[in-house]
């Protein structure tokens, strides 16, 4: 048993690395490019939503498909045992003199086309078609979308690399401050306590290096996971982005935002198909035509012929008894008629062998039905007021959609003006952020020169370094502001605006 259980802990342990590598790997120089064109292809949420195409497209079939008419076909088979079989009411066929019947098999087919045709019917292609182009709109809504988180997180990773570098840019300073005290206390210009302050200020840098650099590995990890690839995977970006002052004019952003915002598109998208649904919707007040025709046969066999042959014989004998009393008559007459020759009447082997022939139909030997045809042409007159709420419905529903674009034009144009405003904002933050940084740093090289004189003491070192430090930060999240900020306006604007800054 157990060496049962370590064989197969092996093949499995075989098979779950080929299910990973079954899967797409990120390359090793990822640019935001890239990320885009991955998490379309793999990311899960983006591809269901992507799916509803494919049920869009068939949608719009079946709506040309409904101007075709219905074709149906089928068969049967039957089998009823032999025994006696009760009438209507009390008698039985037992009572009509047919005893001893055999067991029936029969089988029977039957093909029919039926046609309707109504204006629903008519403008299904129509309403299908325009109920399609909403969802490749709500596609465009969702790919937009994914492009906007993509992006977001890319530039997240980049923001988390570049406090890596902040942080370990910070831990060379502590390092270098330190042996700068060390040197200062073998010379006597110092006392050990600043050699330990140095050290604690080298301790507290290598924890922040510990969590930028946790957070660069969860902002890797979460972008593996949007992009719809396992997380434990190594890529450098290549993708960089550049501070460049915004030229756009809001009048420029509002024409591209009217033309290409993914969820202003949509809404106007519905409002087409609703527009199409009013007209369905009067479509129950028109008359209705419905064709069918149809075909059908059956066979219906004996398993023994027996019984049909013992009943041929006995209406012979029925009609030879029939016709010798007849003669009996006409012998008996006035004028007597010529008599019967009762001998014509017989039961040959030819009528048993049509018999036996003519029992031989199951299961293909049909006997067709008379072919049958019926035009209906109906007309409603009152459904209880049904027909105009319905109507009434759609048009409040078109009427609502109207509002929902107006409502997002409206939308869009207050985010583009405050996006705008704030892309504007972050540019200028962006630059006095550089300018502080500068600032910072030199002050910083000049508190390193006064401490190596002995002019400032080392808490004031350590006091410039930690400006120097937050500069920094301050810079990198400033950048990245402006980066998030350009995100978000390209996301109202429907394109990309960074290539035409």
């Amino acid at each position: 048993m157990k060496n049962c259980f370590g064989l197969l802990v092996c093949q499995l342990s075989l098979l779950i690395p080929c299910s990973v590598d079954a899967q797409e790997r990120v390359p090793a120089q990822l640019s935001l490019g890239e990320a885009i064109e991955i998490a379309r292809s793999t990311n899960p949420g983006f591809l269901q939503t992507r799916n509803d195409e494919a049920l869009a497209d068939w949608n719009v079939r079946e709506a040309w498909g409904q101007l075709l008419p219905s074709a149906s076909a089928s068969g049967g088979l039957s089998w009823q045992g032999s025994g006696e079989t009760q009438l209507p009411g009390s008698l039985t066929l037992g009572d009509l003199g047919f005893t001893n019947q055999p067991s029936y098999y029969g089988s029977s087919y039957s093909l029919g086309l039926n046609y309707q045709l109504n204006w629903a019917t008519i403008q299904g292609p129509k309403r299908s078609k325009a109920e399609r182009r909403a969802t490749l709109a709500g596609i465009e809504v969702a790919e937009s979308s994914l492009v906007q988180q993509v992006t977001t997180a890319y530039v997240e990773l980049l923001r988390q690399e570049d406090a890596v570098r902040i942080a370990e840019q910070q831990l060379e300073n502590a390092q270098f401050n330190l042996r700068l005290a060390q040197g200062q206390l073998e010379v006597g210009q110092v006392t050990p306590i600043d050699v330990g302050q140095a050290e604690v200020q080298v301790g507290r840098s290598e924890v922040g290096v510990l969590l930028t650099r946790n957070g660069a590995t969860t902002s890797r990890m979460r972008l593996l996971q949007l992009l719809g690839l396992p997380v434990d995977q190594e890529f450098e970006t290549t993708t960089e982005f550049e501070l460049t002052e915004p030229t756009w004019e809001l009048t420029q952003l509002a024409a591209m935002a009217a033309g290409s915002n993914p969820e202003l598109q949509r809404r106007r998208s519905s409002w087409e198909a609703a527009d199409i649904a009013v007209s369905s919707a009067w479509s129950q007040y028109m008359p209705n035509l419905n064709l069918a025709t149809g075909w059908s046969g059956f066979t219906r066999e004996a398993s023994s012929t027996a019984f049909q042959i013992a009943q041929q014989e006995a209406q012979v004998q029925s009609a030879i008894s029939n016709c010798f009393f007849t003669n009996e008559l006409y012998s008996r007459l006035a004028n007597p008629l010529p008599a019967q020759d009762c001998s014509q009447i017989t039961f040959s082997d030819a009528d048993r062998n049509a018999i036996v022939s003519g029992n031989d139909q199951f299961p293909f030997n049909f006997v067709g039905s008379p072919p049958s045809f019926r035009m209906t042409l109906s007309i409603p007159i009152f459904s209880g007021l049904s027909r105009q709420r319905n109507v009434e419905a759609a048009r409040l529903q078109r009427e609502d959609i109207s509002q929902q674009i107006r409502e997002q034009e409206l939308q869009v144009q207050a985010d583009l003006a405050i996006g705008l405003e704030n892309v504007r904002t972050a540019y200028q933050s962006a630059l006095l952020e550089e300018r502080n940084q500068t600032l910072a740093e030199q002050q910083l090289n000049l508190a390193r020169e006064r401490y190596q004189l002995g002019a400032i003491t080392f808490v004031e070192l350590v006091d410039a370094q930690t400006l120097s430090a937050q500069a920094g930060a301050d810079r990198t999240n400033a950048v990245f502001a402006y980066h998030d900020a350009v995100t978000t306006l390209e996301a109202l604007v429907g394109a990309s605006l960074r290539s035409q800054n």
